[in-house]
């Protein structure tokens, strides 16, 4: 296989596992289950703006905690601006670099333009967004003050490793989440159908709803679009998931591996950071044997997700990319591990749990350890600060437990859903 000339790193090759944060909880989360930096958005400026998203006291609150990590942080300012835009740029890219972020994520010159002289100590990425598909683009970029380019999600393998054997400017891959239907996201269904822009981070995801067709002289009569074997649903598309194909990604010496979900929850989030951790560590630990372990992707079957393909990375055979399947939810989050109480010789944990979902005794809780461990736990009663001793807990109670296994902070804790 064509992989990339290795001897630019030596030994030394250690992927970013990039994840995302649309708020400080995510954000903990994420660096907990092993993400070695965050993205994430400010209240303007970002392509995600139905995201909580950070303050500006909150994004040097995120830095504080993932610099104390040696962690890092990157913001998204990778919206398409007008005109009126542009006047508060200047001061706002100043007040990121006096934070201290770690890079910028950028799609349009302009603000690349306003980032160097305004922000000139913070690197800057170039977001999917500016779809690179070549490797003499990916050179330009580069004399622009690029550091890193996220590559068009368009391209396929060899074109992959054709621009990995051209360049030495870092490159990050999309590796799991959501696709949009439009090349590079630049969508404009959004826009015209609600008036919300997805180029300008208001996405309603239309490509997501149902449709049915109405012929102009037959009005009243809607015929449902559907998928058989003669056609597919015609906007949206299956969930992105190379977790089968690390080992390519991974010899071929990619340097950032990003996962898609700053809309996400956090039960999602965690799965995505632990299982990827877990290949990316497990292949690094020993490249020659590695292996794609099973649990690995039936712990991603068991997030909020669409039917998963390999985008047009890998496809070795035509495939077809749209999916006529609604979300499939076959787990949720229960809580979340708040504080720990006290651990005893045998690791036997008490802790403090918010509910996120209604619990009921009797229930098997799943606690989500580091990379793919998972424990059981059969729910047997629940304790609530005032010491009330109850069979059940509500969603936001905050409410004791005791497991014979260890916990930490910041730990996520799932269940079936209900049939």
């Amino acid at each position: 296989m064509i992989g990339y000339d290795k001897s630019i790193y030596g030994n030394n090759y250690r992927p970013e596992l990039l994840a995302p944060a649309g708020n400080l909880e995510k954000l903990k989360v994420a660096l907990r289950y092993g993400a070695d930096a965050v993205y994430l958005s400010g209240k303007k400026y970002g392509l995600r703006a139905q995201a909580k998203n950070f303050t500006q006291e909150e994004i040097a609150k995120a830095c504080e905690i993932a610099h104390v990590q040696d962690k890092r942080v990157y913001v998204t300012v990778n919206i398409f601006p007008r005109h009126n835009d542009i006047d508060e740029l200047p001061a706002y890219l100043h007040e990121l670099q006096n934070i201290g972020i770690d890079g910028l994520i950028i799609s349009d010159p302009g603000i690349i333009l306003l980032a160097k002289q305004y922000a000139p100590e913070i690197p800057i990425h170039l977001s999917t967004q500016a779809n690179t598909t070549n490797y003499l683009s990916a050179r330009f970029w580069a004399s622009q003050g690029v550091t890193r380019i996220n590559l068009a999600r368009e391209l396929t393998w060899d074109e992959i490793v054709h621009i990995r054997n051209k360049i030495t400017i870092e490159l990050e891959l999309f590796v799991h989440g959501s696709m949009c239907m439009a090349y590079s996201g630049r969508c404009f269904l959004s826009s015209y159908l609600t008036g919300r822009s997805a180029n300008l981070g208001d996405c309603a995801q239309p490509c997501r709803w149902k449709y049915s067709l109405l012929e102009e002289k037959r009005p009243g009569q809607y015929f449902p679009v559907f998928s058989d074997d003669r056609g597919s649903y015609i906007l949206s598309s299956k969930d992105l998931c190379l977790i089968s194909h690390m080992d390519k990604l991974l010899n071929a010496r990619i340097d950032a591996f990003k996962l898609e979900g700053r809309m996400r929850g956090i039960l999602a989030v965690a799965t995505m950071v632990r299982i990827y951790r877990a290949a990316i560590d497990t292949y690094l630990e020993n490249p020659s044997n590695y292996c794609v372990d099973p649990n690995w992707v039936s712990e991603l079957n068991k997030i909020s997700h669409r039917e998963y393909f390999t985008g047009l990375i890998f496809n070795e055979e035509e495939v077809n990319s749209f999916t006529s399947e609604s979300y499939i939810r076959p787990y949720t989050l229960a809580g979340i591990v708040k504080e720990i109480v006290s651990t005893d010789k045998n690791h036997t944990t008490t802790a403090l749990v918010e509910a996120r979902n209604p619990l009921k005794k009797g229930e098997i809780l799943e606690f989500l350890g580091d990379k793919d461990t998972t424990f059981r736990w059969l729910a047997n009663e629940f304790v609530l600060t005032n010491g009330e001793k109850r069979d059940e807990a509500k969603p936001n109670e905050l409410i004791k437990i005791r497991v014979p296994f260890p916990l930490f902070r910041y730990q996520i804790i799932r269940k079936k859903s209900a049939e």
